[in-house]
């Protein structure tokens, strides 16, 4: 079962919103303006935002991109009568995910949601687990706040496991990341690894863990993220 937050000033259409996805099995939680929307976004876990761009307090464009530089990788559907390409160019700018002109079909809203809600975003600007941050718009890692130089190809190591955490990547997946189909040798995914580990080494609390089947891992040694 997916639950939702439906961020919708208007309650009429939030109401028909919620009603509407109760009959398909999808539960809403609801916000009335952008800032209540950050705090049950704060507190709660959501599978979808449907997020209206007009807001009161702090409108949808502004909610959806705090969320992004935050790391929250929820994914956004946004709703507006705006139905203009430099409206939705600038909702996927923000970091929305999908977009859905008012007036439409609850069956259409719901279709999408059910989409959406099988994958995490790719819109996030920031990742972080523990000490380890890394900004994927500058693709620059941080331990403890200070940069570190990362290659390329380490960096998106570091993404993977990243977007991954607590959860491992398999090690086909990170070579399809970083190579796709044109694979080199065999051990170029462990020298790649070796020159992670040590630019981790720096902070004891974090560390890339193989485990045996499944993959690689970061692991915080205290209060693990989760």
């Amino acid at each position: 079962m997916t639950n939702l937050l439906l961020v919708e000033d208007d309650p009429d259409l939030a109401g028909n919103i919620i009603d509407y996805l109760e009959l398909e099995e999808l539960y809403c939680d609801h916000a009335s303006n952008g800032m209540a929307a950050l705090q049950l976004l704060q507190s709660g876990c959501y599978g979808v935002v449907i997020l209206d761009i007009n807001l009161p307090q702090l409108d949808g464009l502004s909610v959806c991109q705090r969320l992004r530089e935050q790391g929250n990788d929820t994914p956004v559907i946004m709703l507006t009568a705006r139905d203009q390409l430099d409206d939705k160019l600038t909702g996927f700018a923000r970091g929305a995910d999908d977009y859905l002109v008012k007036p439409f079909a609850m069956a259409e809203l719901v279709a999408r949601v059910q989409v959406l809600a099988l994958r995490r975003s790719g819109q996030i600007k920031q990742l972080s687990s523990g000490p380890v941050t890394l900004n994927v718009t500058q693709r620059q890692a941080f331990i403890n706040e200070k940069p570190v130089k990362l290659s390329p190809t380490v960096l998106i190591i570091l993404e993977q496991l990243l977007r991954a955490t607590p959860q491992p990547v398999s090690r086909d997946s990170l070579e399809q990341a970083i190579w796709g189909d044109e694979r080199p040798d065999s051990n170029s995914l462990k020298v790649h690894m070796h020159h992670l580990r040590k630019a981790l080494s720096v902070q004891d609390s974090v560390s890339v863990v193989s485990q045996p089947g499944a993959g690689f891992r970061l692991l915080l040694q205290v209060g693990e993220h989760g």
